[in-house]
């Protein structure tokens, strides 16, 4: 009898102790994935540029005025705080990641997802600079399906892993039809494709803004550099974007392993680089063409 309640008082001792340990430990991550740097946030402000500062001692890499660089530092924002939705309306689960959303909208049929959000935003830019002869990708298959032969009138017929391309459908060059090409590349492209596609950056100092941090598969991830500082011994620290899956809305994310410096990341090559709710390993730096 007096061994028995010896073993239930020392198991409630335990469980009292990992109950403490528990809520030190969530007391721990909460006060961890809530700190920000105040002093690098301007959060009234509305474009990726303006609403993060760069670090003491740092400064922005200079870039052309219409280049890819300038268009994505300067992406519009929604307001500070506002929340990651998903395509159905609701809320991601997830919100203590980002530090602002882009001002991407979402389609409700669910198909602008990780690779699809940066797909988008590439095509839109090459859309607006005149240059929609250079909109295209590769299909999972390796099948290259180009703006303009979509437009032209020309649809994929797949069969198993074999496309062939028909003119089937009048030409049709609006932007309603180029968000309907958008959605067939959503349907066959993604973080694989991109993968085996993009040239690789072989060494991370040459990294720029534009560029990505992808790991291809099933599932896979990817995230697009969109800002990008640099200090006098020339070390540099860039802002990333992403979109998800399921599909929401593109967001800024921060830096959850440095708060001294969040939301900007140091990217090495061949590293373990946590971003958000996903760990990049054997993954590689790629860009578009």
């Amino acid at each position: 009898m007096k061994r028995g309640l010896v073993l239930i008082v020392i198991l409630a001792v335990i469980t009292v102790i990992i109950f403490q340990l528990k809520h030190v430990g969530d007391n721990t991550k909460s006060m961890v994935f809530s700190i920000e740097t105040p002093n690098l946030l301007n959060k009234d402000s509305l474009t990726i540029k303006s609403r993060i500062n760069a670090p003491k001692g740092y400064k922005r890499v200079s870039y052309s005025k219409g280049s890819f660089q300038e268009y994505l530092r300067n992406y519009e924002l929604k307001m500070f705080g506002t929340k990651i939705i998903n395509y159905d309306g609701s809320e991601y689960y997830w919100q203590r990641g980002h530090i602002g959303i882009l001002d991407v909208p979402v389609p409700v049929n669910g198909l602008q997802q990780c690779a699809d959000a940066l797909i988008r935003i590439r095509s839109e830019y090459l859309w607006n600079t005149n240059r929609k002869d250079q909109i295209g990708f590769n299909f999972t298959s390796g099948d290259y399906c180009s703006w303009i032969k979509y437009a032209d009138g020309f649809r994929p017929k797949i069969n198993g892993n074999e496309v062939m391309f028909h003119k089937s459908a009048s030409k049709n060059h609006s932007k309603e039809n180029f968000y309907k090409y958008l959605n067939l590349i959503y349907m066959y492209s993604g973080t694989l494709s991109l993968y085996n596609e993009l040239p690789e950056i072989e060494y991370a100092e040459d990294l720029k803004i534009g560029d990505m941090l992808i790991r291809g598969g099933s599932p896979g991830h990817i995230v697009m550099i969109c800002d990008e500082v640099i200090n006098n011994e020339g070390k540099k620290l860039y802002l990333l974007f992403q979109g998800n899956t399921p599909a929401q809305s593109v967001h800024l994310v921060k830096n959850l392993e440095d708060s001294n410096i969040s939301p900007w990341y140091e990217l090495k090559k061949n590293a373990v680089i946590p971003v958000s709710n996903y760990t990049f390993m054997s993954s590689k730096f790629v860009q578009f063409k």
